[in-house]
């Protein structure tokens, strides 16, 4: 695949156009809705994350298995 600044204007609108292509067929809903339905969902699944609630050292897999020492 060619990065974007090899390829020509030509070749980037094509890319663009396709790319709208593919946004107008997506379904629209207000914010507003779909906003507090995010909110809601995000509290309901708050004591299952554990980015919040934390990891246990017994279950951590990136837990440090040793230290180093400098000297």
């Amino acid at each position: 695949a060619k990065m974007a600044q090899d390829m020509t204007e030509k070749e980037l609108l094509k890319m663009e156009l396709d790319q709208l292509k593919k946004e107008v067929k997506n379904e629209r809903q207000m914010i507003s809705k779909t906003g507090k339905e995010l909110k809601e969902y995000i509290e309901s699944m708050a004591g299952e994350d554990p980015l919040l609630k934390g990891v246990p050292e017994d279950k951590n897999p990136f837990k440090e298995k040793g230290g180093c020492t400098i000297s």
